[in-house]
């Protein structure tokens, strides 16, 4: 009885470090730069997507469509709800460090230097909890940031027709918010190892686009034009929903196989968007304020897979479609600097992952009851620059370190390596390349109370 107080009281203290570090991340997140996000690509649409999962799919490459589990929460498919053992109480929280680097190459002639920025980043990443209702039949809840926004960039325009006029006119474009998911569902198992699930997705967030232009050296100019500032701030709010399979077509005590798919019905957020303009020169200031509804979108979505387990291995492979540029029929392209266009393209996403742990009934080598895991990631971005496709791989390990012998409440360690982007010269003059960007992540999860009994009146203790 005391071994048990002392652990559960220490299951307490992790919960309640926890959620102190998600206030850290909410104060964060609020003083206006973004947290997770650092990235000119983010200047157009919802900003960069986040790996939805906990930090054990996230080791395994962000697979969990299949993965079907009685110790941790289904974050990906509500299907997996229906796991729940009858008097149980899953609870999951992690949090995350980014480590981001951007390159781009510059030319003038043949030669060219690397521009290089970076930025340093951690926050909340998910909480999630799970439970049963009756027999069969589980409810899950969790929340997460589906998308970042965060960038700053400035240049000089010292062209004839600019300079000629006015001087030198310098351009500054900044960025940042966040998009967050709120998951709520219910997966049944109708048939022995046959489950369905149906969630409903709220998102809501703030993402806020400023621009600034200048003269930097009015000689030539009369003084009627020195700046304009322009705020664009985009407010969101809507629901979408999921629904989701698993099937168990293998399933003895020591091998288990479940197929997994899920839909997301994506379609319009119409966010609310307020624009400010403020015209500056020597003689007055003129403030332009407009209010309307943008046509900022989801994709329609399909995730289908398969996991393989036994008491040692497990192995998942997965595909993802999303219909970024298909579902919102062509009308997301826009003409920016230097007459580039940037457009919405469809999304193809394969993942991989794999986790083995030697002996989790080891008593005497804790070693050996310690999960190791990898595993890799590759899609395309869900917009292109002049055509332009840009793509992302990830390799990722990880460890599921387990709290206490012959229970399921773990802490879990995942590490992402990414690419995105490459030097590939744009179409643009002068002759720039592509912003190519390296990125490292360290998540840190707990999963707790996976072993414990709820909602039971003991007799004795």
């Amino acid at each position: 009885m005391y071994r048990k107080t002392i652990y559960n009281f220490l299951q307490v203290v992790v919960v309640a470090a926890a959620l102190s570090l998600l206030g850290l991340g909410e104060a964060s997140a609020q003083g206006g730069a973004a947290v997770t996000a650092y990235s000119p690509y983010t200047m157009f649409g919802i900003g960069e997507l986040q790996t939805i999962g906990t930090a054990q799919m996230r080791a395994m490459g962000g697979c969990g469509v299949a993965w079907r589990s009685t110790q941790m929460p289904s974050m990906l498919n509500p299907a997996g709800y229906s796991a729940t053992l009858q008097n149980s109480f899953l609870f999951n929280v992690g949090v995350e460090g980014n480590f981001l680097q951007n390159a781009q190459r510059q030319y003038t002639g043949d030669s060219y230097t690397v521009a290089k920025n970076g930025k340093n980043s951690a926050n909340i990443h998910e909480i999630a909890i799970q439970f049963p209702l009756i027999k069969g039949l589980g409810m899950g809840f969790s929340l997460m940031p589906y998308s970042s926004v965060g960038y700053k960039m400035s240049f000089l325009d010292q062209s004839p027709e600019i300079a000629g006029n006015v001087g030198a006119a310098a351009y500054t474009y900044s960025g940042d918010g966040d998009v967050t998911e709120v998951k709520l569902g219910i997966g049944w198992e109708p048939f022995k190892n046959f489950s369905i699930g149906v969630a409903a997705k709220y998102y809501w967030g703030k993402i806020t686009h400023n621009y600034t232009s200048e003269v930097a050296n009015n000689i030539v100019g009369n003084g009627s034009f020195l700046s304009v500032i322009g705020e664009d701030e985009y407010a969101i709010s809507n629901f979408k929903f999921q629904a989701g399979l698993q099937w168990n077509v293998v399933a003895t005590d020591k091998h288990l196989v479940t197929l997994g798919a899920t839909y997301d019905y994506g379609g319009s957020l119409r966010p609310k968007v307020a624009k400010t303009l403020v015209l500056n020169n020597v003689y007055e200031t003129d403030v332009v304020r407009e209010n309307g509804i943008s046509q900022m979108q989801l994709p329609h979505s399909v995730k289908a897979g398969v996991m393989y387990q036994n008491p040692k291995f497990m192995a998942a492979v997965e595909y993802e479609f999303q219909a970024w540029g298909s579902g919102n029929k062509g009308r997301f392209e826009e003409k920016v600097n230097n007459n580039m266009t940037v457009k919405y393209v469809d999304t193809h996403t394969a993942k991989a992952g794999f986790s083995y742990t030697p002996n989790r009934f080891d008593v005497r080598n804790y070693f050996n009851r310690v999960s190791y895991r990898v595993g890799f990631r590759y899609s395309n971005y869900y917009q292109t620059y002049n055509d332009r496709a840009i793509q992302q791989y990830a390799v990722t390990a990880g460890f599921g370190l387990p709290l206490k012998f012959m229970g399921t409440s773990s802490v879990d360690i995942s590490l992402e390596y990414g690419l995105r982007g490459s030097h590939a010269l744009m179409n643009t003059s002068p002759k720039i390349g592509m912003i190519r960007q390296d990125y490292f992540k360290v998540g840190l999860g707990f999963s707790l109370f996976g072993e414990d009994y709820w909602f039971v009146r003991p007799k004795y203790d």
